[in-house]
C-alpha cells in the first residue's frame, strides 16, 4: 500500500482489569464496554503474533526504531512471568531490523524489585500515574472500597527513584482536576524528582463535557496557566511535555504529544485478545468507537493504518473543522485531541468535525504562554544586527564544515582544509582573516552551488578544491602570515576572494603557484620567477577587488565585478567595469546614499547595518528600481549599473530590506507549515503563502516611507500595507518571532503615517 503513515508507537495492553477503581478512568467509566468482553490477560500466541507483525512492518517502513507501550487496566497484574515472555519475544523478532523503546504506563501498586529487575534486564522505562498531592491524587485514584492509593504509590515512586532502578524512571503522568491546588499538585510532583511530567485534560466530548465548577469556559486553562507561571518561578524544575508543546510550536518546531498540534498520529492499539483499535482515549466516545475490525492473526499493520479512523487522524490541517482552520492557534493546538472533538449524531457537526470541547481552554493556554514566553522566545537575531551576523556566520561554517565531509579522498582539498585550519591556529589575526574570506558573500554562493551536486564529476571537484585553494591563500596573504598557500589556477587566472583577480597565463592555461605575503603587498612564485603585487592597482596581471565608502564613518563596501560566483542574481552581473565606469558608479551610489539619509534615515542606517558587497548587473532597472538579493551569504546586493540616483537609492532600500527578511529566515524560524495556508495579498491577483505576504510587506513598508518621502506617495499604498500586517496578525503560521516582527512593521508604518 501507498501513502500510508507506518505506526510507530503501539500500545499492547497486556492484562484488561485494574486493581484501582478511579472514577476518571476512560476504560472502564466511560462510553466503551469493551473491557468486559476481553481475556484478563494477554495469550502467549497474541504476543508471539504482535511481535511478528511489528517486526515486518518495521521492516516493510524501513523504520528506525519503534516504541511499545505496555499498558491495562493496569499491566503489572500480568504478573512477571507473561511480562517476561512480552519483551523475550518483542526483542527476539525486532532485534536486528530496528530499535525497540519499550515502556510500561503503570499506577505502580503492585512494583516491586521482581518487576524492576525485569524491566532493567530489557530496558523497559517506566512511567506512573500520579495526580499530584495526597488530597489531588484521592480525588479519584482509590481502591473499590474507598481506600487510599497514594502512600503506595509514592513508595512504588521511591524504589524506582533508587538505584539501581533509576535509569528505568520514565516520568509522572496527572490527570488535571481544576478543584485541586495547581501549586500543591506541581509541588508534590517535583518533589518526586521526575525525568518528565505530563498533564492530561480529562477526556471529555460534548456529549459528556468537563466538569466546570465555576461554570467557566477557561476553568482548564487558568488551571494549567497558574502551574505554568508556578513552573517559571521555580526556573522550570522538570521538564513538563505540555508546557514544552506548546513552546515548541510557538516557535516553530512540532508537537510533543498527541493531545496538541497537527502531527499525524503514528500509534495503534493491540487489545489482549489482540484486537487492533485505534487510540484508546477513542472509548470516551462511544461504544465501538475505537474499533477497526482488524485483529494481529489476520491483518497486517499496514491494514489498520488504511483504515479511514486512522487515517482521519492523519491529515494534519485538513483534518480539523473550518473553525479550527481559521484559528490563528490551530498549529499549536491542532483542534485539540481528536476525541474531544466529538458530538453525537443527530445534529449540526455530528462526528469529529468540530472544535475541541476544551476549545476556550486551548485558546487561552496558548496565548496565555505566549504572552508569558514571547519577549524571551523572540530570537535576538531579530533586533540585534551583531547576533545576526554571528548566526550567519556560523550557518557558512556549518555549511562548509559539511562540504568538507563529502569531500573525503580529494588530496587538493584535503591539503586547504589543512591550511585553513593553520590560519585559523594563527591567533586573532589569522583568526579574523579567515573571517574575513569564510564572510565573503560569495563564499556561501560556492558552497551552496557544491552541495548542490553531491554527484558530481571531476571537473566539478576540481574546481571545488580550486576555490578551496583560493579562499586559504587570500586568507593567508590577508592575515600576512608565515604560511605555505599554493593556489591551483584554470584558464591563466585564480579569484582570491575579497582580494583580486590574478593572472597567471595566457587563457586556456592551469596549473599552480606559491603565494606568500610581503611587506609591501604579495609575491606569487609560478615555476622559478616570483612576482610581486599589492593590493593597489597599476598591475596588467592584477585587479584588485575596488571599493566605495557610504560615508565618512563607514567601513569600505567592495564593488564586486570579478568573482565568478557573483552570477547568483535573477539577472546577469556585468563584466568588469572600467576605470571610468566605475568611478561614475561611485557618484551614483554616493548620491543614492546622500538622498536617502536626507529623506528616511532610519531606513538607510538599517540598510547600511551588515551591507558589504555591491555588485553591479546588467541593464536597466527594473519597475520601480529595486535591487536584488540573489542566492548568497548576508552583505551582498545586486544593483542595476544603468540606474540612475533615484532609481539606485530604491535599489539599494528595497535590496538591503529583502536580504535582512532573507537572512533572517535562514537562521531564525518566523514561520512553519508555510504553504498549507493562502492568504489575500493587496498586491497580487491571487492568494499567496505566508512568506510571500510577509516579504511584500516588509518591503513595502519601506517603499511608502522613500515615496512619501520623495513626494511620489503610491495611492492607497498604507491601506494596504495595514490590511496585509491586519492579515499576518491572524495568521496562523507565524511563530513568536514572526509575530514580533510583524509588530516591528507596524511600528515602523505608524512612523511613516505620523
Amino acid at each position: 500500500m501507498t501513502g500510508l503513515i507506518a505506526f510507530r508507537e503501539i500500545v499492547l495492553k497486556v492484562h484488561s482489569r485494574c486493581d484501582l477503581a478511579c472514577d476518571h478512568c476512560y476504560v472502564y467509566e466511560h462510553a466503551d464496554q469493551s473491557w468486559r468482553a476481553r481475556p484478563k490477560v494477554i495469550s502467549p500466541e497474541a504476543i508471539s503474533q504482535t511481535a511478528s507483525r511489528l517486526a515486518e512492518h518495521a521492516r516493510d517502513h524501513e523504520l528506525p526504531s519503534v516504541t511499545v507501550i505496555l499498558h491495562g487496566g493496569e499491566p503489572l497484574l500480568a504478573g512477571t512471568a507473561r511480562l517476561r515472555l512480552v519483551c523475550e519475544a518483542l526483542t527476539r523478532e525486532i532485534s536486528g531490523t530496528t530499535a525497540l523503546d519499550l515502556r510500561i504506563h503503570t499506577n505502580g501498586l503492585q512494583l516491586s524489585p521482581r518487576y524492576l529487575d525485569l524491566f532493567d534486564e530489557f530496558g523497559v522505562r517506566v512511567g506512573i500515574s500520579l495526580d499530584g498531592d495526597r488530597a489531588a491524587n484521592d480525588r479519584h485514584r482509590r481502591f473499590a472500597d474507598g481506600r487510599t492509593s497514594h502512600p503506595l504509590v509514592l513508595a512504588a515512586v521511591d524504589l524506582l527513584r533508587s538505584e539501581p532502578y533509576r535509569h528505568l524512571y520514565q516520568g509522572l503522568l496527572c490527570t488535571v482536576d481544576v478543584a485541586n491546588d495547581p501549586i500543591a499538585v506541581l509541588d508534590a510532583l517535583v518533589e518526586l524528582d521526575p525525568p518528565r511530567v505530563d498533564f492530561l485534560l480529562p477526556h471529555a466530548t460534548w456529549q459528556t463535557p468537563p466538569v466546570r465548577p465555576d461554570g467557566a469556559p477557561d476553568a482548564y486553562a487558568r488551571w494549567l496557566l497558574r502551574i505554568f507561571d508556578h513552573w517559571e518561578r521555580r526556573e522550570r524544575p522538570v521538564p513538563v511535555r505540555l508546557f514544552e508543546s506548546l513552546l515548541s510550536t510557538l516557535s516553530g518546531g512540532p508537537s510533543l504529544t498527541e493531545s496538541l498540534g497537527l502531527a499525524p498520529t503514528d500509534l495503534v492499539v493491540v487489545e489482549t485478545d489482540g484486537t487492533l483499535e485505534q487510540v484508546d482515549s477513542l472509548k470516551s466516545a462511544f461504544e465501538g468507537a475505537a474499533a477497526t475490525g482488524y485483529n494481529v492473526f489476520d491483518h497486517a499493520f499496514d491494514e489498520v493504518a488504511a483504515h479511514p479512523g486512522v487515517r482521519a487522524r492523519q491529515l494534519g490541517l485538513a483534518g480539523v473543522s473550518d473553525e479550527c482552520r481559521r484559528c490563528p492557534v490551530v498549529r499549536s493546538c491542532g483542534g485539540g485531541l481528536y476525541t474531544h472533538r466529538y458530538k453525537a449524531d443527530g445534529g449540526t457537526g455530528a462526528g469529529f468535525d468540530n472544535p475541541s470541547v476544551y476549545c476556550t481552554d486551548l485558546r487561552e493556554l496558548v496565548d496565555g504562554v505566549e504572552g508569558r514566553t514571547s519577549a524571551r522566545a523572540t530570537a535576538p537575531e531579530l533586533s540585534d544586527p551583531a547576533a545576526l551576523a554571528r548566526s550567519q556566520e556560523e550557518l557558512t561554517r556549518v555549511l562548509l564544515a559539511r562540504l568538507n565531509a563529502d569531500r573525503t579522498g580529494d588530496p587538493d582539498w584535503a591539503r586547504a582544509w589543512e591550511l585553513l585550519g593553520a590560519v585559523e591556529e594563527a591567533g586573532q589575526t589569522g583568526t579574523d582573516a579567515l573571517d574575513a574570506v569564510l564572510d565573503h558573500p560569495f563564499t556561501r554562493t560556492w558552497v551552496l552551488a557544491a552541495l548542490d551536486r553531491p554527484g558530481e564529476g571531476p571537473r566539478d571537484a576540481a574546481e571545488a578544491a580550486r576555490r578551496l585553494t583560493a579562499l586559504a591563500a587570500a586568507a593567508v596573504l590577508r592575515g600576512g602570515l608565515d604560511l605555505p598557500a599554493e593556489v591551483a589556477y584554470r584558464d591563466g587566472e585564480v579569484y582570491l576572494p575579497t582580494l583580486g583577480l590574478l593572472r597567471l597565463g595566457e587563457p586556456g592555461t592551469q596549473g599552480r603557484a606559491a603565494l606568500r605575503a610581503t611587506d609591501e603587498g604579495y609575491a606569487v612564485r609560478d615555476g622559478r620567477a616570483e612576482h610581486r603585487f599589492g593590493p593597489a592597482a597599476g598591475d596588467a596581471r592584477w585587479l584588485p577587488v575596488r571599493t566605495w565608502s557610504p560615508g565618512p564613518d563607514a567601513a569600505p563596501v567592495a564593488l564586486e565585478d570579478l568573482d565568478p560566483y557573483r552570477n547568483c542574481f535573477a539577472r546577469p552581473p556585468r563584466l568588469r567595469l572600467g576605470t571610468g565606469e566605475a568611478e561614475e558608479w561611485r557618484l551614483r551610489l554616493s548620491g543614492a546614499w546622500t538622498l536617502l539619509h536626507s529623506t528616511v534615515p532610519g531606513f538607510a542606517r538599517a540598510a547600511a547595518a551588515g551591507l558589504t558587497t555591491l555588485t553591479p548587473l546588467a541593464g536597466g532597472p527594473r519597475a520601480g528600481g529595486w535591487g536584488e538579493a540573489g542566492r548568497h551569504g548576508p552583505g551582498a546586493l545586486g544593483v542595476p549599473y544603468a540606474a540612475g540616483v533615484r532609481e539606485t537609492a530604491l535599489a539599494l532600500l528595497t535590496g538591503r530590506r529583502r536580504a535582512r527578511l532573507r537572512a533572517l529566515t535562514e537562521v531564525a524560524d518566523l514561520y512553519a507549515l508555510d504553504g498549507e495556508w493562502q492568504h489575500p495579498s493587496p498586491w497580487r491577483e491571487r492568494p499567496v503563502p505566508v512568506s510571500r505576504l510577509l516579504a511584500d510587506v516588509h518591503e513595502r513598508v519601506a517603499v511608502e516611507a522613500y515615496r512619501r518621502a520623495t513626494a511620489s506617495p503610491e495611492p492607497g499604498g498604507a491601506d494596504r500595507i495595514h490590511r496585509a500586517l491586519d492579515r499576518l496578525s491572524e495568521a496562523a503560521e507565524l511563530t513568536s518571532t514572526g509575530k514580533r516582527l510583524v509588530a516591528e512593521l507596524r511600528w515602523e508604518l505608524k512612523a511613516v503615517d505620523a
